[in-house]
């Protein structure tokens, strides 16, 4: 069974995307850098699940003048799966308008002119539909049944409005919007969805990033030690391996410096599990008009919109596969490729490269430090049925899917009972957390010291499950020498410092004035 699941294996996560592959650089707009799927943990709403899918990379708080608004050309999906054919049966469609208002924007007097702006508003903004905004940007969401097609049915708003939604402009600074936070969430909407007995609910604006991360030593070589420094993550002591790497705020790249920008959606369980087990499986996507991609429209009118077929330029599910585990003449492949797809980028999880480049970086390190003859610090278990069950399968009893078709994508048990947020392990499954990763994802998983591990063998030894320590039967700890090492790169991540309510996401970074103060 295992050798004809591997005939069509995929690859593996071991993070999250950013910039992560050559052509995406140049089009940041639809940029995924994050999915997030996981069983409601908002108090009194435990029978709900949210998805989030993050884009543009990288925004630096106070970027001004124009900020971060979405492209009205491309079309933004979230994707669900729920029986297990790689396909999905179900896709949630955003699509965005920028209305500069009047066709000038705010204006003043000059010398007798009324003369536009070059500023997206003037004067503090307190609500949706702002008479201080000259620009404004709203979305409307198509649900899909059975994929992509013209067949989309529009999420309405429960107050009877319509089907349009505001989003909010981006966190400019205290004299824009003194109350940032309670200025958002008045952009949460209640939605009737279609065929669904109860209602979802939608935001989509600014956040501030909540992926822990310290890429700039790791794409470096690897400029530090990779290995825990203290007795336990945050103990503080200098009791963990010599010289390796401490848990830190100073070691992020993200949290706290940066924004994203969020599509959340909350819709009710048994609306996503349809006769399947229980089980979906969830990627997102953003694509753009093939017109746009070839530069067709040279010469137009560039307020013109673009119409006609899309092509896919940016895809996630699992964290920072085309990042570090797709090699370098396929990433672009990868970000055009749909999940029923992946056959073709088989060796990248069964030969992973990640392991070997840090045997080759650390092995000697790790003996001088241990004192060990170690020689080689990488699993030796070739092909990787681990890392096939953990990202590729699911588990058996835990996130597979009604059918097993292996594939790229986030699998969640929705029977799962959820944790709530000041119980939650940032280590999920692997800290006997079975609501968190590779069970989903929520924001406070730390996914990166989770698939650093998982790569160096974690699962070759037993893991606590259910209070009780498993064999899962996938590989033997002598492949996997290093499996037991708590490898982390130094950047802490925990649900308690995010929101206990939808979206989750803490409000975005203001522009002015700086620093942050942060709680």
């Amino acid at each position: 069974m295992v050798g004809l699941a591997l005939a069509s294996v995929s690859m593996p996560a071991l993070a999250s995307s950013h910039r992560e592959a050559p052509g995406i650089t140049g089009m940041p707009k639809v940029d995924n850098t994050d999915v997030y799927v996981f069983r409601s943990y908002e108090p009194g709403r435990d029978g709900t699940t949210t998805l989030i899918a993050n884009f543009q990379p990288a925004q630096t708080p106070g970027d001004g003048p124009n900020y971060f608004t979405m492209d009205p050309d491309a079309l933004y999906e979230i994707h669900v799966d729920n029986t297990g054919d790689a396909v999905d049966d179900m896709t949630f469609q955003f699509r965005f308008t920028n209305t500069i208002v009047g066709g000038v924007g705010k204006t003043v007097p000059v010398g007798g002119v009324d003369q536009p702006i070059p500023l997206r508003h003037v004067g503090p903004i307190a609500r949706p539909g702002d008479a201080n905004q000259g620009e404004l940007e709203t979305y409307t969401v198509g649900m899909v049944m059975g994929g992509r097609g013209p067949g989309s049915t529009l999420l309405r708003n429960a107050d009877g409005s319509g089907t349009t939604f505001n989003k909010p402009i981006d966190n400019i600074g205290n004299k824009t919007t003194a109350d940032y936070p309670g200025y958002a969430n008045q952009f949460i909407y209640n939605v009737s969805i279609p065929g669904c007995a109860s209602q979802g609910r939608v935001f989509v604006g600014q956040r501030e990033e909540a992926f822990a991360v310290n890429t700039g030593p790791i794409f470096d070589l690897v400029d530090l030690v990779p290995i825990e420094g203290d007795s336990a993550p945050g103990a503080g002591d200098g009791r963990g391996f010599p010289g390796g790497i401490t848990q830190s705020d100073k070691n992020q790249q993200l949290i706290g410096q940066k924004n994203v920008t969020s599509l959340a959606l909350e819709i009710p369980t048994a609306c996503l599990t349809g006769t399947g087990n229980g089980v979906i499986g969830v990627w997102s996507s953003a694509s753009l008009p093939l017109g746009k991609i070839t530069g067709a429209r040279a010469g137009r009118n560039p307020a013109a919109r673009f119409d006609g077929e899309y092509k896919q330029v940016s895809r996630l599910g699992s964290p920072l596969v085309n990042e570090v585990v797709i090699g370098l003449p396929q990433k672009d492949a990868f970000n055009a490729s749909k999940p029923a797809q992946d056959a073709v980028f088989a060796t990248y999880v069964t030969n992973p490269a990640m392991p070997a480049i840090l045997n080759t970086l650390f092995l000697a390190p790790v003996n001088a430090g241990l004192h060990a003859k170690f020689t080689d610090l990488a699993p030796s278990n070739f092909p990787r049925r681990d890392l096939v069950a953990a990202y590729l399968t699911g588990f058996p009893g835990l996130n597979q899917l009604k059918t097993v078709t292996p594939s790229e994508m986030l699998r969640l048990n929705t029977s799962v009972p959820v944790t709530s947020r000041d119980r939650q392990s940032s280590f999920g499954v692997a800290g006997d957390d079975m609501a968190g990763y590779p069970n989903g994802r929520r924001p406070g998983d730390d996914v990166v010291d989770i698939t650093l591990r998982v790569a160096m063998g974690r699962l070759c030894h037993p893991v606590p499950l259910k209070g009780k320590m498993t064999d899962l039967g996938l590989c033997k700890p002598a492949d996997a020498p290093t499996g037991m090492v708590a490898y982390t790169d130094g950047a802490p991540s925990s649900a308690r410092t995010l929101l206990n309510s939808f979206p989750y996401l803490n409000p975005p970074l203001r522009g002015a004035p700086r620093p942050q103060n942060k709680p």
